[in-house]
């Protein structure tokens, strides 16, 4: 017979599902300690751009909108 080969994997071999899910959640904070989060600055300015943008696209959208309507009723009657 052929001797049972074990799983290969190291870490993630070894741990019950608790223990995997342990794992995955102090992964999860490591990754987050590196992430460059933004300044205050940073967030303030960003949203601002977001929302002027968002402003921006409404009134192009609201003008193709109501040129399209008047078409319709142009054509349509």
């Amino acid at each position: 017979m052929a001797a049972k080969k074990g799983r290969r994997g190291g870490k993630r071999g070894k741990k019950g599902p608790f223990g995997r899910l342990a794992l995955f959640y102090r992964q999860i904070v490591a990754e987050l300690r590196k992430v460059v989060w933004p300044t205050r600055g940073q967030l303030s300015t960003y949203t601002t751009v977001v929302i002027v943008f968002v402003v921006i696209m409404i009134g192009i959208v609201t003008v193709i909108d109501y040129g399209f309507n008047h078409a319709i009723k142009y054509v349509f009657g």
